[in-house]
């Protein structure tokens, strides 16, 4: 069944593999620390392979302020839906350059994987949409409008603008989100839920300026002292997050095991799980705290002196069903009212991504859920996300109600965000397949 897309995917994918290693090759950082024009430089390296692949009306879509966005329509045969396939083209920054097998923006083949910035998150569901209309020669059994952002990975600033500017041009049946991954390789999945994303500053602050620690140490508390208790209380000893009013459920288990989280964290042998109830619970559906980042003298500047003021980033993900507001509100109290030995604090919130959970019934996950399994010879594990991808709510709000499915080629061990960050090349190939086939099976 569905022999002849197979067959096209199969001889396409020689040409993909080295599209994908051309696109990591540009670095499409998009935090603003970082220069803007190897994003538009992206950008227009995909709007080439949009007019290549057989798009109409390929252009950049621009907003003040913001890194361009790419869009390519092909319009269906009467009758047939509208399918939006959403992918973005920017990617982190590469972190600590000796942390990497080679350059972050020098990809290499590796035992089946594609390494490289961007391999995985999410150059390869650019190449998912390219893939898809290469298979159908430019000619899909629907209309397909492509839409490919560039600024994810710094929140989705401007999408609600993208989305207002551009509605019309944006207008879909059937909305395809290709920024999520596999179960585990060889085994495909569609995601139902994601957690919300929230973060502040936290600054403690006990003195005017620094003082000497041997004339003034064991009567006044230095800051970075007390910015540490004040962050340990932020769990309870078993590691469960300790904010009261949060939202937290239980998830269906799976087949989840220890030994594969550990191995797909890096986490050392000795190292104790934090937290209570199933594995999935805590990654889908329960909350989770961690500190980013601490401002403090480094070691090499370290004197003997009391630290006056100290700041941390805490994050935190809220589980599905969570208001994000209320739950900056709920840290927001619970640090206000821990904050030791009358340290000055002050909070500055960063914003928020909401939660989400997604309609998994209709049409459009029936056409998946069969693609996939063909593709794979396998059926697609239905689990949460434990990340956050804000701008689902966004295209949810904004898009008409249309389905939306949550899908993509990377898997646990891509190390996403982290060093030698790497794309499974059969998942990526057997995702092209099951999105080709979807679009024929969503055709009638």
């Amino acid at each position: 069944m569905h022999d002849d897309l197979r067959n096209r995917v199969s001889a396409l994918f020689p040409q993909l593999k080295a599209t994908l290693a051309d696109l990591v090759r540009i670095p499409s950082v998009s935090a603003p620390s970082y220069p803007p024009e190897p994003v538009r430089r992206s950008a227009e390296r995909i709007a080439e392979l949009l007019r290549g692949a057989g798009c109409q009306e390929v252009q950049l879509l621009e907003h003040p302020g913001a890194h361009p966005a790419v869009f390519g329509h092909i319009p269906g045969p009467p009758g047939t839906p509208t399918v939006l396939l959403y992918a973005h083209h920017d990617v982190q920054p590469p972190g600590p350059a000796e942390e990497w097998l080679t350059g972050p923006f020098e990809p290499f083949e590796k035992d089946g994987r594609l390494h490289g910035r961007g391999s995985s998150d999410d150059k390869s569901g650019v190449i998912m949409h390219l893939g898809t209309l290469g298979a159908y020669v430019g000619n899909p059994p629907v209309g397909v409008k492509v839409f490919i952002e560039g600024e994810e990975e710094v929140g989705s600033t401007h999408l609600d603008d993208f989305l207002e500017s551009y509605s019309s041009l944006l207008a879909s049946d059937v909305i395809v989100i290709a920024d999520a991954g596999v179960w585990r390789v060889g085994r495909p999945a569609l995601f139902t839920s994601l957690r919300g994303l929230t973060a502040c500053v936290v600054e403690v602050r006990t003195l005017k300026s620094a003082v000497h620690s041997g004339g003034f140490g064991g009567v006044f508390p230095d800051a970075l002292t007390s910015l540490c208790r004040l962050l340990t209380t932020l769990h309870d000893d078993q590691g469960n997050v300790a904010v009261p009013g949060l939202v937290a459920e239980e998830s269906d288990p799976l087949d989840l095991t220890e030994q594969e989280l550990r191995a797909a964290a890096g986490a050392l042998e000795q190292v104790s799980l934090i937290g209570s109830g199933g594995l999935t619970s805590r990654l889908f559906s329960k909350p989770a705290i961690s500190v980013l980042a601490i401002d403090a003298p480094t070691i090499d500047e370290a004197i003997n002196q009391l630290v006056p003021v100290a700041r941390a980033k805490v994050s935190m993900r809220i589980a599905p069903g969570q208001n994000g507001p209320a739950a900056m509100a709920a840290l927001r109290y619970h640090l206000e009212q821990n904050v030791p030995w009358g340290a000055q604090l002050t909070i500055s919130d960063e914003g928020y991504g909401d939660a989400f959970k997604l309609e998994t019934e209709g049409t459009a996950y029936d056409a998946f859920r069969q693609a996939m399994a063909e593709a794979w010879g396998v059926a697609a594990v239905e689990a949460g996300v434990g990340g956050s991808i804000p701008f689902v709510a966004s295209f949810s709000e904004r898009m008409g109600g249309a389905p939306i499915l949550l899908i993509g080629a990377g898997d646990p061990t891509s190390s996403i965000h982290g060093p030698n960050e790497s794309q499974d090349l059969d998942d990526l190939e057997k995702a092209v397949l099951a999105e080709a086939i979807a679009l024929r099976l969503l055709a009638g």
